[in-house]
């Protein structure tokens, strides 16, 4: 270990990270240190300003500054679809791969009750609010194909069926430009058990 108390410090903050192990934190931190001082100094000031002004939208609780986000107070944007996903990365993902132009709703996680998450966590008290005011007619339910996102799935349709909207799932299965010896075994079962008629 480094004989500066403050430096070990560093890079134990530094493995908070996702995939950051001892070494990746080592080398981070001696990075900073011997070359970017002041970018080093500029990340700790946005860090600081981020942990502090950054929380969540009261409509959809994605990250927002304000109290609303920038696509919850988009007139523009369609008030009749409205997406449901597990992370603000998945808003992301579809935001720049998609045109989807509708709302979202960000669960900040997914139905576990091994790690503590319930309804009341992934704020589906919000979701029904949501649900029973809004003009809703189309809740898409883009959650991970894990055991965990296909049971939030679930829940979340008998939620949009109890008030009377239609709930739609995202296709899964063999990707585009994918050949089916390459797949694995149950991307191919789930596409296979899912497949649907020609036009």
């Amino acid at each position: 270990m480094s004989s500066s108390p403050l430096l070990s410090e560093l890079i134990e903050a530094l493995r908070c990270l996702p995939g950051v192990g001892g070494k990746s934190a080592q080398r981070m931190a001696f990075h900073l240190l011997e070359r970017e001082r002041e970018r080093g100094l500029k990340l700790a000031a946005v860090l600081q300003q981020a942990m502090q002004q950054i929380g969540h939208c009261s409509r959809c609780r994605n990250f927002s500054e304000t109290p609303t986000c920038a696509i919850c107070a988009n007139p523009g944007r369609d008030r009749h679809v409205l997406c449901v996903v597990e992370s603000p990365t998945d808003l992301a993902a579809i935001e720049q791969a998609t045109g989807y132009r509708g709302q979202y709703f960000v669960l900040m996680g997914r139905l576990s009750p091994l790690d503590g998450l319930g309804p009341e966590e992934l704020g589906l008290d919000l979701l029904s609010e949501r649900l029973a005011e809004d003009d809703v007619q189309e809740l898409i339910l883009a959650t991970n194909p894990t055991v965990e996102g296909e049971a939030t799935a679930h829940y979340l349709a008998q939620l949009a069926r109890a008030a009377g909207i239609r709930p739609t799932r995202l296709a899964h299965g063999v990707p585009l430009g994918g050949e089916l010896e390459y797949v694995d075994r149950g991307t191919l079962a789930h596409a296979f058990g899912s497949r649907q008629s020609v036009d």
